[in-house]
């Protein structure tokens, strides 16, 4: 299996099809294998890459948490393209992997050709940030002490993730089976040192209004942690469209393959026709 080391981290990543390059990098539940229905759809007409982040095997899975950032996220991403010799690629990310997309935006503007920012932004609501920092702390606990599959069973029956158990349970049931394999420590480290120590959406205001890439938002309606943080990029990254799918939670991609993957494909024919205002 292909892999390279970033920073003494073995990355694993794949690569399918052949075009343009689009990169796109999971949510914290998912892995590598959550983005089945993107590569084999946009596959016929990009090269696309899937990696598993630092703490996700087949990827390495350090023991120091100071290892666990959404820096260190960021490195292994450019770190990635430039081991597959890309100079610029479609971004894409969904929740964490969404997140991230707007860091590596920040830090590498030059090598953004768009970006797919997906159900990203959960945590931002500052009026709730010290419960939830609470909660992760206690769910990153539970991971190690309880295992993995115990913790599948409530994260991945959540609020936000009912409408997919409830329009596709076979696909649900292969999601909940992928979370409850991943690894404790590695699941954990990256809780506490992404996910509780990332800046809010609301927090990156002035870096969201100097992005200059042609950028599109998804959210779904029902996914209610991430739909204001999803409007307030709207409002201040400038060349943003935002794309609402209905009665549908937090992963939109696996939950409405069809309609995520023409709504995506929409705004790359329309960037790549220099047609996106």
């Amino acid at each position: 299996m292909p892999t390279f080391s970033s920073d003494g981290v073995d990355i694993h990543y794949e690569v399918a099809g052949e075009g343009y390059p689009l990169l796109l990098s999971h949510e914290f539940a998912g892995d590598i294998t959550s983005w089945e229905p993107q590569v084999n759809y946009f596959s016929r007409r990009y090269q696309v890459i899937t990696y598993c982040h630092r703490g996700y095997p087949p990827s390495g899975v350090p023991n120091d948490p100071a290892a666990y950032s959404q820096g260190h996220q960021v490195e292994d991403l450019y770190r990635l393209l430039q081991h597959l010799g890309i100079e610029q690629a479609h971004i894409h990310g969904l929740s964490m992997g969404g997140t991230l997309t707007i860091g590596f935006a920040m830090v590498h503007p030059e090598m953004c050709r768009s970006l797919v920012i997906a159900s990203a932004g959960a945590g931002s609501d500052s009026g709730d940030r010290e419960r939830l920092v609470a909660s992760w702390q206690a769910l990153s606990e539970s991971m190690v002490a309880e295992g993995m599959e115990k913790f599948a069973d409530g994260y991945a029956r959540g609020a936000e993730r009912l409408q997919f158990l409830r329009k596709d349970p076979v696909g649900w049931a292969k999601f909940h089976a992928g979370l409850a394999a991943h690894s404790a420590e590695g699941s954990s480290l990256t809780f506490r040192g992404v996910q509780m120590k990332r800046p809010t959406i609301y927090q990156l205001q002035d870096e969201l209004q100097k992005i200059t890439a042609p950028t599109l938002v998804l959210i779904g309606d029902e996914d209610s942690p991430c739909v204001e943080p999803a409007v307030f990029m709207k409002r201040n990254i400038p060349s943003c469209g935002l794309a609402v799918f209905p009665q549908a939670g937090h992963t939109i991609n696996l939950e409405d393959p069809d309609l995520y993957n023409r709504t995506v494909a929409d705004f790359l024919t329309a960037v790549e026709a220099g047609k996106w205002v």
